[in-house]
């Protein structure tokens, strides 16, 4: 298998056949507009563009692009281990530089403002390369980071990595027991309180807390400081009556107990804490499927005298230089995470509604690679759902801790359009799906993503957790997901569907919007859940509809396209504003042609614009953000997003809403 640039595979063989299949389906109906004209050709353009990315294994995979926090993480955990090699420094440093912004800052999404941590992150990492402090490129950084504050100011995590060098004290830091992890799941803050990303990364983190380990540098960094004699400027507690205030003086007393835990005791909870990080290594050595429990986890190993020729480490090294994407100009990119599995059942349902044949072998291939990656094995969902079967998907190639339940109703809404050979192996993997999704249903009546009730807020009240969400509460959009899926199962009626129904009408924004967690934003929630309502059988005049339609059609941009900027997790004049984007203007078509809108002056326009905005090749451009990992604090460009959204959006209005009930 070759990659591309953008992270997709080579061509699975000539698209020329298709072609002419595509003709025979979209052709034969009378042209009615030169708009449906122009549907049907960007849709033809777009499917042998997706077609030519397949694998020949059958899946799909764009580049995750996230921020150069994952680069410089990657580079100071090569230094930690002694690994750290010319050439992988110098192709890293070629791409934070290139990721710099005029004014010295890096950002953490397209168009977004400076960002303090990934500053200080990106500078430390070029300053590993050689970059000399007093570089243009270097001061203009190190000027920004003292206005705003300094290293003082940045996030725990980031002062963590730089207390392994020795640029920060440990003792100036939130203090994490590795007794934890003895914690009773129903005992507040035990590990399962946070979601699956935060756990896998407290862990080991709590390993790395109490060993304190510091490798020093040659070089200091004191021009990140606003006084270099005073690091860290005095802070008042926050009145004890308040959660802050009782969490500040937790940590206090956590600092105390450090000075006084009995040896032995701390000494078994790390290598309790090791084995439970061990237990969760995947079978090609990554954590997860994600960088950064990979990055602790390695280092916390290596404290407790795993060496880099263990079996272990070696697997887990590996599978790092897996998330690594090599760019033209030779420059070298960490993904944070691959998507294959989420690429795979979305690429399937666009093609589908785009009018592939249902039995072609393309899709019929990834309907193999997707049943071939179903996970039939307990994982930390268990903990809260203990006698539930398994039979879920997950995210990435390797992941069979953590499958989630957006995954998994995405995947059977694929299989579900899919001719396959096989059909009671559909059904049979199928069934098993639907009957993990419906027991990780969440007491409210909504899905969260990982784990069910994970709803405790008392983690992000930590001094620790300033890093993003820490834990998985329902949101829109997954439970917009599941009830789409229910639906085409046949299951509209199910009392537990209806449930989700009402959770969802009753999370309505009082704009006509849902918002969106797991995309950007507004304009995410309410394509994922207009189609959700319409397939459970909400009529289109029914008034959450007509509101949500109201809402597209104010915010539609004079262009005809739709957008929405990442700010509007932080300010609510952003709500549904931005520039105009391929999948966002295809969510906002989605939610409009489900609403009963196909005839719409708003869908007409949004159709042209995707039209219009092609490119030749049959694929979109995409600078933006348009995927989500922690609201505002973590976001996505997933690669393929510009590709999958649109072409089910062109194929929607070309051919119609897919009938609901496909699994009576």
């Amino acid at each position: 298998m070759t990659a591309t640039t953008d992270g997709s595979a080579g061509a699975a063989g000539p698209a020329t056949a298709t072609t002419a299949e595509l003709h025979r389906t979209t052709t034969t109906a009378p042209v009615e507009t030169d708009l449906r004209t122009a549907a049907e050709t960007a849709m033809r353009r777009s499917v042998e563009h997706l077609l030519g990315r397949q694998d020949a294994e059958g899946w799909w995979k764009g580049d995750l692009e996230t921020n150069v926090t994952m680069d410089a993480e990657d580079l100071l955990l090569r230094q930690f281990l002694g690994i750290r090699d010319d050439a992988t420094t110098e192709a890293t440093a070629l791409f934070v530089r290139g990721e710099q912004r005029d004014d010295g800052t890096w950002a953490t999404f397209h168009g977004g403002p400076g960002d303090l941590s990934a500053t200080v992150e990106a500078y430390v990492a070029l300053r590993l390369a050689g970059d000399a402090p007093d570089a243009p490129h270097m001061a203009r950084a190190a000027a920004w980071v003292r206005e705003n504050g300094g290293i003082a100011a940045s996030r725990v995590f980031t002062r963590i990595w730089l207390a392994l060098f020795g640029w920060w004290k440990w003792e100036d830091l939130p203090e994490l027991p590795p007794e934890m992890i003895y914690l009773p799941s129903w005992f507040p803050l035990n590990i399962y309180s946070f979601g699956q990303w935060a756990r896998q990364t407290i862990v080991p983190l709590t390993i790395v807390s109490a060993k304190r380990p510091v490798r020093p540098t040659p070089f200091a960094l004191d021009e990140l400081h606003t006084d270099p004699r005073r690091p860290l400027p005095p802070r008042a507690l926050a009145p004890a009556n308040t959660w802050d205030g009782l969490f500040q003086r937790l940590d206090r007393a956590l600092h105390g107990y450090r000075r006084v835990a009995p040896r032995a005791l701390r000494r078994a909870a790390m290598n309790a804490a090791a084995r439970w990080i061990v237990e969760r290594q995947e079978n090609d050595g990554c954590w997860g499927g994600i960088q950064p429990p990979a990055v602790y986890s390695l280092i916390a190993l290596h404290l407790l005298g795993y060496d880099l020729g263990h079996p272990v480490m070696r697997a887990g090294l590996d599978s790092l230089d897996r998330f690594a994407v090599r760019r033209e100009d030779g420059a070298r990119m960490v993904e944070a995470c691959q998507s294959p599995v989420w690429d795979t059942c979305l690429a399937t349902i666009a093609l589908a509604d785009a009018g592939l044949p249902p039995d072609h072998p393309a899709l019929v291939r990834a309907a193999d690679w997707l049943l071939a990656e179903q996970v039939v094995r307990p994982g930390d969902w268990a903990v809260r759902r203990p006698g539930l079967p398994p039979g879920g998907w997950a995210f990435e190639f390797h992941n069979d801790t953590y499958p989630d339940i957006d995954d998994t109703a995405e995947v059977i809404l694929a299989l579900r359009r899919v001719r396959h050979p096989d059909p009671a192996r559909v059904d049979a993997a199928i069934a098993r799906g639907a009957r993990w999704t419906l027991g990780m249903q969440c007491r409210d009546g909504a899905w969260g993503a990982f784990d069910a009730d994970n709803t405790s807020h008392l983690p992000n009240r930590l001094p620790f957790c300033d890093f993003g969400e820490v834990i998985d509460p329902p949101s829109a959009d997954v439970t917009a997901h599941v009830v789409e899926m229910l639906a085409h199962e046949g299951r509209a009626h199910d009392p537990r569907t209806r449930r989700g129904v009402a959770w969802l009408l009753a999370e309505q924004d009082p704009r006509g919007s849902w918002f969106g967690r797991w995309g950007v934003n507004h304009l995410y929630g309410t394509g994922s859940v207009v189609p959700a309502l319409t397939a459970a059988g909400l009529p289109t005049g029914h008034p959450a509809i007509r509101r949500a339609v109201a809402w597209l059609e104010a915010v539609q941009n004079d262009d005809g396209g739709w957008g929405e900027d990442l700010r509007s997790y932080r300010d609510e004049k952003w709500v549904g504003r931005g520039a105009s984007t391929a999948s966002q203007t295809a969510w906002a078509l989605l939610a409009l042609l489900a609403a009963g809108e196909r005839d719409s002056a708003a869908a007409a326009r949004g159709v042209a614009w995707l039209a219009g905005t092609q490119r030749e090749d049959g694929s979109w451009d995409e600078p933006y953000f348009t995927g989500t990992g922690f609201p505002w604090d973590f976001s996505i460009n997933y690669h393929l997003y510009r590709q999958v959204f649109p072409l089910t959006a062109l194929g929607r209005y070309v051919h119609g809403e897919p009938p609901a009930g496909r699994g009576h």
